[in-house]
């Protein structure tokens, strides 16, 4: 992968803290070379005491292109933006950065973008379909809005009804529009997405009532271990097509590399 290798390679990183279960890099590395682009990403350890010289350096290394932030990073990465796309304005975070010719930094959120990408690799474009979403966290904030954005109706539920609130308001404070509901039963919608952890762990609750799942309906999750969780096995069962997440992180990859690459 990396016999290329040479002094006028562009670099890009991932920073996290931790940084050890990233596996990033070598996708992204791959979808360099594969583009035919002259470019490598590299992992760093990045301690939350030291992001912000981090970040002060990193922008006047002349051959770094593009940083990629994971936890705990992301807010902090956004506040280090020149400009931002839409998604990260609007979610007050970003995980990708890319150098742009004039120097400055421009930061996106690529976690919908990923899922989005994802459901459209799988056949499904979600425009003008409703769709129930569980789960507002990080990955969920960013799913509800992409999905928004593609135009389709999107409804959600959280445990967390102040943090559901709180998405739900901030989404709508920049025109996209996202209906709450408490109980969320998965009957009448066109897609079904799993955007918590429910479904990692042996005995985890299902998110929603897989008996109200019907044959016709596209169930996505976002949690790529087990590959096939058990909301997904239920939707199997019931002759739904599904989306896994190891799909939706194989796209994010893909759209991670295209834009560090400028092509988003």
């Amino acid at each position: 992968m990396l016999t290329g290798l040479n002094g006028a390679t562009r670099i890009h990183v991932t920073i996290g803290d931790p940084i050890a279960q990233v596996k990033s890099p070598a996708g992204i590395t791959q979808g360099f070379e594969m583009r035919g682009h002259d470019a490598v990403m590299v992992p760093l350890q990045v301690k939350p005491a030291d992001v912000e010289d981090f970040f002060a350096l990193a922008k006047k290394l002349p051959t770094l292109d593009g940083i990629v932030i994971t936890v705990p990073h992301k807010p902090i990465a956004f506040r280090h933006c020149d400009a931002v796309s839409e998604r990260a304005k609007v979610l007050g975070v970003c995980n990708v950065m890319r150098r742009q010719k004039d120097g400055s930094w421009l930061g996106d959120m690529t976690d919908g973008g990923g899922f989005v990408d994802a459901l459209k690799r799988n056949d499904f474009n979600p425009r003008g379909l409703r769709a129930l979403q569980v789960g507002a966290g990080g990955a969920g904030s960013a799913i509800a809005l992409a999905l928004a954005m593609e135009g389709a109706s999107v409804t959600l539920a959280d445990l967390d009804a102040t943090k559901r609130d709180a998405l739900i308001a901030r989404l709508g404070g920049h025109g996209h529009t996202v209906t709450p509901v408490d109980r969320p039963d998965p009957a009448g919608f066109d897609l079904i997405v799993n955007a918590t952890p429910a479904g990692m762990k042996a005995g985890d609750p299902l998110p929603v009532d897989a008996s109200r799942i019907e044959a016709k309906q596209f169930v996505a999750d976002v949690i790529t271990m087990p590959m096939i969780t058990p909301l997904l096995q239920a939707a199997l069962q019931k002759g739904c097509h599904i989306q896994n997440g190891v799909q939706m992180f194989e796209a994010q990859v893909d759209f991670i590399t295209e834009y560090l690459m400028g092509r988003h």
